[in-house]
């Protein structure tokens, strides 16, 4: 008993520590009440979304990613890269690019955004718990540019990392995240005036040129023990001549559909492509769900993410991108973005050809 309570007492301890964020306060809360999407006491997904699809048990889940061995969920090679350097990249061009995982840069009409960055090296709380795969860390805060605006699609480690977030903090202009993520910033000292907290279906008109759109994803979020205390959220960023949708961490739903005819497509999609399992297919995609919720959002392009960085589940690390290019080639046809880390995506060069660069490594 005595061993239980201080195995107890210690977790407590350590989740004291900043990394962990804090909890809107209940004056925060108070204005999360107010949206639709808040309701007995957590924000909720549209439609019905079990953490665990029926038929599966979170016991076998747990019992597989502690003691289950399964084979090639970590390449043996090193991920190749490029290192661009994105503080001198002509201020006309529209560019993308990627550091593994969910994390890009983006500048788009002048400019610059940072979406999801993880520079730590590690997708969890505990250090040295998720090590990123070799070569995959070749960026780091100090690469990073003067960043216009700041997007967190949800408070999730693999995404809002504290500390690449702490270094980031001299760089950052603005921050927009989802309802009650505000809350972790706040803790970690941003200036609030600098925050931008929303809700699905709203905007932040950046300039007459540039408009960033809030969307609905299918997801959750929480960073302790509380799950969906804040909003998850995908984006859209649209100009007069570009439509992007930016899709963050989402199951296969309606959703895909619904803004797709809202928007009259777009063209340029990214959507979350890795770290699936059937097991909780209502929150992460498989690979042929990807394909469908392109067609949905009547995309020209696909840039497939959340691979190729960290293991979060239980497939082989190259299967996300070597499945979906299967399906794709057999059925669906659609032009795909495929880039190494750090590799310049051109936005508005609908031609540009990439490698499948994961089939020469083990």
């Amino acid at each position: 008993m005595s061993a239980v309570l201080l195995i107890i007492a210690a977790i407590f301890l350590y989740m004291q520590h900043p990394k962990f964020g804090k909890a809107p306060s209940k004056n925060h809360l108070e204005v999360l009440e107010k949206s639709p999407n808040f309701k007995e006491g957590t924000f909720q997904n549209i439609h019905s979304t079990p953490y665990i699809t029926e038929g599966y048990s979170m016991i076998k889940i747990a019992y597989d990613f502690i003691f289950t061995q399964f084979p090639r969920t970590v390449p043996l090679d090193t991920i190749p890269s490029i290192k661009t350097d994105l503080k001198n990249l002509p201020v006309n061009e529209d560019v993308l690019v990627w550091f593994g995982h969910s994390s890009y840069f983006i500048q788009l009409n002048g400019i610059r955004f940072l979406i999801d960055p993880v520079f730590s090296g590690n997708a969890s709380p505990i250090p040295r718990s998720n090590k990123s795969f070799t070569g995959t860390d070749i960026y780091t805060v100090d690469d990073m540019p003067t960043i216009d605006y700041l997007l967190i699609s949800h408070d999730h480690y693999d995404h809002l990392d504290y500390e690449t977030i702490l270094k980031l903090k001299p760089k950052i202009n603005r921050v927009v995240c989802g309802l009650g993520v505000g809350s972790h910033f706040e803790h970690w000292k941003f200036d609030s005036s600098k925050i931008i907290e929303k809700d699905w279906n709203e905007k932040v008109v950046i300039d007459n040129n540039i408009t960033l759109h809030t969307a609905t994803a299918r997801h959750f979020s929480g960073r302790g023990f509380t799950r969906s205390n804040t909003l998850w959220l995908s984006f859209i960023l649209q100009t007069p001549t570009f439509k992007m949708y930016l899709g963050g961490d989402s199951g296969y739903d309606t959703h895909f559909a619904e803004l797709g005819k809202k928007f009259d497509g777009f063209d340029f999609a990214i959507l979350e492509n890795g770290q699936y399992n059937k097991a909780w297919q209502e929150l992460h995609m498989l690979p042929e769900e990807v394909l469908k919720a392109t067609l949905d959002l009547k995309a020209a392009r696909l840039f497939p993410v959340h691979s190729s960085k960290f293991k979060l589940a239980f497939h082989p690390w190259d299967e996300p991108l070597e499945l979906l290019s299967k399906h794709n080639k057999n059925k669906y046809h659609l032009p795909l973005v495929t880039p190494i880390i750090g590799e310049i995506i051109y936005l508005n060069n609908s031609k540009q050809i990439f490698t499948p660069w994961w089939k020469e490594l083990n």
